[in-house]
């Protein structure tokens, strides 16, 4: 057998969308379960919907994600490059082969010049929806010779090139998510191949590139099952094997509808501004729509390799849960190292205005203690600032319940005098001061138990429930202390 080659073909038209990078995501786990090679191709034929910036986003998503490609379009030095054997990787750079194979096609008499113009086109779709009938193209240039076509092309009457699809044939594939499709030329358009602009459809070029590029299965989203009845003509048009077809089942939302920005969140950069990491939003996005055998959830990207197969992908669109997202997020804030995360989370408390950046550069203990103790209760990283506002916050917000039922006595004002009188006699409090702080203060007052610990961690945090009291003391020191004490006595 050949080697598996798969490609990740998109469009630059806007950022990467969540769909896509699992698209990406499937073709690399299949390629790199069977020893394969995985290129990343730009589609951009439609120019009129180009967005600055898309390609390295594209890129930038991909790279941040885990997802490595073997050939194509990269980024180095900040400009944009090709490496591999089968480029440009560009369409737009590769105009002048598409007008060697759509020539070819014409001569053979798979494809025709058509003159129509777009108001002629309207009105014939128009009528055929008035009687019931499914819009495509009547055939009106089908039969023009193609002398008498290339005059009025020569005298510079604008026209497309279309696909000369046989009548009433029925055209067969198997694909391997789907199984065996048949679907009837009748119930196809002739595509456009060549716009009247010189650029190639999405479906000349596709076909054209996937073949020279050697690409052995196209693995792409089930919009496009549709389309592939003209693809896999076109691959015997020109005399060629055609590849294998793997369509995708759909990321759907909870309302089971296809993801959309009216929806939320759905490029891979909103989920990344989010403070999802790429290990947690990929482990669960290879889960939407594909399960291992064993059903085990929590995956790295190498558990993927080994286990993935198309035989496991769904049929059907696959939910995306954000609540399931962000427990498998979860999972990976609370396995990776406190130092790994507190460099991702700076980011957050610098925006919040908590810290700035030479508060990070003198103060990095103090910043692994506060991340690791709120991390346990944390699905993404943008949930930080929120955590840890009691610590920073000048003025606390105490819970009025909490408040009422563990300050308004007088028990409270002898802990928050114990707790003043034992800080001045120190200067700063460490790890181990901290640690045993709250003997003090019971020793100092008799006082122990629930009626100890939940007065004080109320004043200090303004609820009854949190973080480890120990990291608490530690984190907010020896000043913030004394005046929530104060605030209490005070109030």
């Amino acid at each position: 057998m050949s080697e598996i080659r798969v490609r990740f073909a998109p469009s630059p038209t806007g950022y990467l969308h969540i769909g896509g990078l699992r698209t990406a995501l499937y073709n690399y786990l299949f390629a790199k379960r069977n020893g394969g090679k995985f290129v990343l191709r730009i589609e951009d034929t439609d120019q009129t919907r180009f967005v600055e910036g898309a390609i390295e986003n594209l890129i930038h998503s991909l790279e941040w994600a885990g997802i490595k490609y073997d050939e194509g379009v990269f980024i180095e030095d900040g400009h944009i490059v090709e490496r591999g054997e089968y480029g440009p990787y560009v369409q737009s750079k590769r105009l002048p082969i598409y007008r060697k194979y759509v020539d070819e096609l014409l001569e053979k008499g798979h494809a025709y010049y058509c003159f129509c113009s777009k108001d002629r086109l309207e009105a014939v779709r128009e009528e055929q929806k008035i009687k019931g009938m499914v819009p495509k193209y009547d055939g009106f240039c089908r039969n023009i010779p193609l002398e008498d076509a290339r005059k009025r092309v020569a005298a510079g009457e604008e026209h497309v090139v279309r696909l000369k699809l046989p009548y009433n044939r029925d055209i067969h594939f198997h694909d391997l998510v789907r199984g065996d499709i048949t679907i009837n030329t009748n119930d196809i358009d002739d595509q456009v191949l060549l716009k009247s602009d010189g650029y190639p459809t999405y479906h000349m070029a596709v076909v054209v590139d996937d073949q020279l590029m050697g690409i052995t299965h196209i693995v792409r989203g089930e919009e496009w099952l549709p389309s592939t009845p003209k693809h896999i003509y076109l691959y015997e048009a020109f005399g060629w094997e055609k590849p294998t077809y793997v369509h995708l089942p759909t990321v759907l939302n909870k309302e089971r509808k296809k993801l959309s920005k009216r929806h939320g969140d759905v490029s891979v950069d909103d989920f990344r501004t989010k403070g999802y990491l790429p290990e947690g939003l990929v482990n669960y996005l290879a889960l939407v729509g594909w399960s291992p055998e064993d059903n085990e959830e929590i995956l790295s990207m190498e558990d993927m390799v080994e286990r993935f197969s198309f035989e496991r992908v769904s049929k059907t669109g696959g939910i995306f849960d954000k609540d399931k997202l962000d427990w498998v997020n979860g999972h990976y804030i609370r396995s990776k190292s406190v130092e790994e995360i507190s460099a991702l989370s700076v980011p957050y408390l610098v925006e919040a205005g908590f810290i700035d950046d030479v508060f990070v550069n003198e103060n990095e203990e103090w910043l692994n203690i506060l991340i690791d103790t709120v991390r346990e209760g944390m699905s993404t990283l943008s949930e930080l600032p929120e955590k840890v506002d009691f610590i920073f916050k000048d003025k606390l917000q105490i819970e009025e319940e909490a408040y009422a039922e563990h300050l308004e006595n007088e028990n409270a004002k002898v802990l928050m005098q114990a707790i003043k009188a034992e800080l001045e006699k120190i200067d700063m409090i460490d790890m181990e001061y901290a640690k045993g702080f709250m003997k003090l203060i019971q020793g100092a007052t008799g006082i122990k138990g629930k009626n100890l610990f939940m007065p004080v961690r109320v004043a200090l945090t303004g609820s009854v429930h949190g973080p480890e009291l120990v990291n608490v003391l530690y984190l907010l020191g020896k000043d913030r202390i004394i005046s929530r004490a104060d605030a209490i006595l005070n109030r």
